[in-house]
């Protein structure tokens, strides 16, 4: 089977590490992969979407315009002629939403092939106007058609006009369109939230995990780290995430920090422009995994103070190190944590995220390690959701052909 996947970046960071991982895994099994992506290195067999002066000028159109994905015509023109000449079985669609796509040439060319095609549902964009996330704004207005959006100039912003109901309706348009469309949530909460779409037409819509490399996110020995960076007999508690801010739970990371100050902080991921306590320490973003199990396997706590995670792959890596975690009862996190390996709190304020850390160091580390490794392995493992994955690609591949008779 020749599968291809289409994503903004390659081989790093979330959804890179995820069509790398999983791309790799199904070329053990015999299939024949390729990547499109705009952004991220370029590896053998990937195919680089548009230029990074199409990406800008995209950027500013869709903020003076108010419409993100009604550029970029000629850089997808190519697409579909590479598509075309590469001749996949299955496309594979993941992030969309990074200013290099013109989605109507994209979808109406999917649609019109009657190419089988498979969305995964990484945040909520598919089945929104625009927004990738909604929960913290408690806005439901996707359901009835958007517009009047709360979040126009902080979500895929745009300058001057609201274009989301239009866009979500041509959304609609677009994608019911295609003949053979499996959707795919990472977790139970996005893909419940996606059958209340126009998304729960789909020929096949399902929940997938995500999943880590359990090759790389293991226990390790950290000694020699923790007492590099001045951790020796400390409690560390550690913060994850691509780019800190108010989504994932900047301020509230910080103000635990200060009221807690025998307690070491440890802060991973880009963040700008902020002072921090004397008890936190910042690591600027890594794409070295191997680097960040270390830091993982570091910690006493993990927490992810995030209250919008479609899945929650730093929880599920730190898990597989064999550190406990913390997360807020919303989206997706809860679904992710059990009894024995962390601890789901009620809120970000202060007192319940004191409350869980306190109840997990109360009961040590080493008390929760084994679970949360057993746990990991046991429902997060790559080649079992790889397999799920083909289990969808074959099911509408079948589709033709059961049409066909």
């Amino acid at each position: 089977m020749k599968i291809l996947h289409i994503n903004a970046i390659n081989d790093v960071k979330s959804t890179g590490r995820i069509c790398k991982e999983l791309a790799a895994v199904h070329h053990e099994y015999g299939h024949e992969t390729r990547v499109a992506h705009s952004t991220g290195p370029v590896t053998e067999g990937s195919y680089v979407i548009g230029d990074a002066v199409d990406v800008k000028l995209h950027a500013l159109h869709a903020r003076i315009t108010g419409r993100q994905g009604y550029a970029s015509r000629l850089a997808t023109e190519n697409l579909v002629r590479e598509i075309e000449r590469y001749g996949p079985d299955v496309v594979h669609l993941h992030n969309l939403h990074a200013n290099y796509l013109h989605l109507k040439t994209l979808f109406d060319f999917l649609a019109v092939r009657d190419i089988p095609t498979v969305l995964t549902l990484h945040d909520c964009w598919f089945f929104t106007g625009k927004c990738t996330h909604y929960a913290a704004a408690g806005c439901d207005k996707w359901q009835h058609g958007c517009g009047g959006c709360p979040l126009l100039k902080s979500d895929i912003p745009s300058w001057l006009f609201d274009r989301t109901s239009e866009m979500l309706a041509d959304k609609r348009r677009w994608l019911t369109a295609i003949p053979r469309l499996g959707v795919v949530g990472v977790s139970d909460w996005i893909t419940t939230e996606a059958r209340f779409s126009f998304l729960g037409q789909a020929n096949v819509i399902r929940r997938i995990h995500n999943w880590v490399d359990l090759d790389v996110f293991r226990p390790v020995e950290t000694s020699a780290l923790r007492e590099r960076l001045g951790l020796t007999g400390k409690t560390v508690l550690l913060g994850v995430a691509s780019t800190w801010g108010e989504a994932k739970g900047l301020t509230a990371f910080l103000d635990l920090a200060r009221s807690r100050p025998d307690d070491a902080f440890l802060l991973i991921g880009r963040l700008d422009d902020a002072t921090l306590p004397d008890n936190v320490i910042h690591v600027p973003e890594t794409n070295d995994a191997r680097e960040l199990a270390r830091y993982y396997a570091l910690a006493d706590v993990f927490l992810n103070l995030s209250e919008e995670e479609s899945f929650g792959n730093v929880t599920v890596e730190a898990m597989a190190c064999g550190t406990p975690v913390v997360v807020i009862d919303a989206t997706a996190s809860p679904e992710l944590v059990t009894d024995e390996t962390g601890a789901v709190v009620s809120t970000r304020r202060l007192e319940d995220i004191a409350y869980g850390i306190d109840r997990v160091l109360a009961r040590g580390k080493a008390a929760y390690s084994d679970a949360c490794v057993t746990h990991a392995r046991t429902n997060f493992a790559l080649h079992d959701r790889a397999r799920d994955y083909l289990d969808v690609y074959e099911t509408l591949r079948y589709e033709k052909v059961r049409n066909a008779l």
